[in-house]
């Protein structure tokens, strides 16, 4: 077995089991990519077993903090099982889950979602690259499912050195799939969605703001980066009668006004706007439109804690301008899925932008991703999705 030798002073995180380890924390050692490594102390105390990554500036992702575990088929196979019976106990409104999360699961670089009968998995590290074939068989077996899609093309792939890979590992057919999510149905295509195909981490939060516009008798909803339009369905439910879903993606929003038909809803009350959503916060400004319900839910401005400054002031912009689009009493729920940005930096900034826009508002909660999309105590950089319902004053 090869071993990584970490320098002094640097092992403390592993001692408190955070599953990575990066490049200038590396004294010496190396190993092939995806490789299973030791590593050590400066002063040889053995902290982890990890897979090694020579291209990463997470040069090891640890797979166990036992010094006795042999990191084999067996091992793979424990814990996959483990994670798929977790998700069997969580109260899941859906038939589309995740069913490993990454280093929440133990399985560092590692998504693998189901929407119905398909499974759809991402490899996004090197050490889970090099179990792929062992890892399908056994995903296959523990679920007893017959089709499985790789969609392991995300840039993350590329700063482990790895190519992007797409396409049927097991099966074929259809990659377009109807999902049930609570009352209400919606279809990806998972070929070619964000992600896997959805984002199924907002699961819950679709539901708590269609119960938030029925409770609240918000009628102008205003859904932006809506995508394929999940929170405008989640309006339409709550009984909002105009729904505006703002993104510049046309091929989205063409999905999202399908789901307003899949759904039984009438047409008329959703319009789909292909446009800036800076732009459009400002021309609505312009025109003196108001509206009861605002969603925000852009996509990842600061990745890594390097770029929050600079996204901090974009997730800022855009909540200023939604704010003062609210009307008296509405609601605004407002998201960052940056792990760049905690909450309690998210929530600064979102005041901020309160004061810029000179309003104030009650936080009736604060969210996150749905249970399927655990948060482990001993890796809080997990916590990536944040957000905060405000109703304002």
């Amino acid at each position: 077995m090869k071993k990584i030798v970490i320098r002094a002073g640097k092992e403390r995180s592993l001692q408190r089991r955070h599953p990575w380890v990066f490049e200038g924390s590396v004294q010496r050692g190396g190993a092939d990519a995806g490789e299973t490594v030791r590593v050590e102390s400066a002063a040889g105390e053995f902290l982890c077993w990890g897979a090694f990554s020579p291209n990463s500036n997470i040069r090891v992702r640890a797979w166990s903090f036992d010094e006795a575990q042999r990191i084999d088929a067996a091992f793979f196979e424990q814990r996959l099982r483990r994670a798929i019976a977790m998700r069997q106990r969580l109260p899941i409104a859906s038939d589309a889950l995740r069913l490993i999360h990454g280093e929440a699961d133990g399985l560092p670089g590692l998504i693998v979602d189901r929407y119905g009968d398909t499974l759809v998995a991402q490899f996004l590290s090197a050490g889970v690259e090099r179990w792929k074939t062992v890892l399908c068989a056994q995903l296959l077996a523990a679920t007893g499912l017959a089709r499985l899609y790789e969609r392991s093309d995300a840039q993350v792939r590329e700063l482990e050195g790895l190519p992007q890979q797409t396409g049927w590992l097991q099966g074929e057919g259809a990659t377009e799939i109807v999902i049930k999510e609570h009352e209400w149905r919606l279809s990806l295509d998972v070929a070619e969605g964000h992600k896997t195909g959805y984002y199924l981490d907002q699961r819950d939060n679709r539901k708590k703001f269609a119960d938030a516009v029925r409770q609240y008798g918000s009628q102008r909803v205003l859904n932006c980066f809506s995508y394929t339009g999940g929170f405008s369905v989640a309006a339409l439910a709550g009984g909002a009668s105009e729904v505006i879903s703002v993104d510049s993606s046309a091929p989205a929003l063409a999905r999202a006004q399908a789901h307003v038909a899949l759904n039984g809803f009438e047409a008329a009350r959703h319009r789909s706007l292909d446009a800036d959503v800076n732009a459009t916060l400002r021309n609505f400004l312009k025109e003196g439109r108001q509206f009861d319900a605002i969603v925000l839910d852009p996509p990842k401005f600061a990745p890594t804690v390097a770029h929050a400054e600079r996204a901090a002031r974009a997730y800022k912009d855009i909540n200023r301008l939604g704010l003062r689009l609210l009307a008296p009493g509405g609601l605004l729920f407002t998201f960052s899925c940056s792990g760049g940005i905690s909450p309690d930096l998210f929530h600064k900034i979102v005041a901020g932008a309160g004061m810029d826009a000179e309003v104030d508002g009650y936080v009736l909660d604060r969210v996150g991703a749905s249970p399927d999309h655990p948060q482990t105590i001993n890796f809080p950089e997990g916590e990536y999705l944040k957000g905060l319902l405000i109703l304002k004053a």
